[in-house]
């Protein structure tokens, strides 16, 4: 197998060199980018793209998107550390990782939608790859709290059957490789106050708002 492209190595020391080699064969931003697309179709037709992934700008900042081709895989605030999110999915599913942003132009499209108040729901296929176990029960769960609406962390391990499980619940929302498409941010303490969340609470915040104000 072929890796596309390898994380997590360390390309700081030889920052001289590669300054550099940079100026003596400086590529134009426009060519760069076309090529990168050449690369990203003749990758894909080629089937040795496992992970596509690509960048949107949101009102909660830069999201992350990356998909298998079983579905949306990651969703990653910027806080998250984007290079860090890539080498997760490359050492967990595969390494054959690529910016090839049209795999996930549906995605990107029902993003959009649902933060201009067009889309309550999302219609992408999941790929709940990243969890596992009683993580993975809870966030299945999570899609079918309604738009608009919120639980308690108490109520949501009553729901998925484990009563006595609320903080394992606050784990599987803190750990949610899906925000805002699987929406852990409608899951709240039982006092009613935010309780953490994997995008900080102002982006918490700015979700529930969204909602409550539809």
């Amino acid at each position: 197998m072929t890796d596309i492209a390898t994380f997590g190595n360390n390309h700081s020391a030889d920052g001289g060199k590669r300054a550099e080699y940079d100026a003596l064969f400086a590529i134009e931003p426009d060519a760069m980018a076309h090529l990168h697309s050449r690369l990203a179709g003749i990758a894909s037709e080629h089937g040795l793209v496992d992970i596509a992934y690509r960048t949107i700008d949101t009102p909660v900042g830069q999201l992350l998107l990356a998909a298998t081709e079983t579905g949306l895989v990651r969703v990653a605030f910027e806080r998250e550390n984007f290079e860090a999110v890539l080498e997760s999915l490359a050492d967990k599913i595969s390494p054959r990782v690529l910016q090839a942003p049209r795999r996930l132009d549906a995605v990107a499209a029902e993003i959009d939608e649902y933060f201009t108040g067009k889309r309550r729901a999302f219609d992408v296929p999941l790929d709940y790859a990243m969890s596992s176990g009683f993580r993975q029960i809870v966030q299945r769960y999570l899609p079918h709290i309604g738009y608009g609406h919120t639980q308690s962390y108490k109520e949501v391990a009553e729901l998925v059957g484990n009563p006595k499980a609320v903080r394992a619940v606050g784990t599987a929302c803190a750990t949610n490789p899906l925000p805002v498409v699987v929406p852990c941010h409608r899951v709240l303490r039982t006092d009613g106050s935010l309780g953490g969340y994997i995008g900080g609470l102002e982006a918490k915040t700015t979700l529930l708002t969204l909602e409550k104000a539809a």
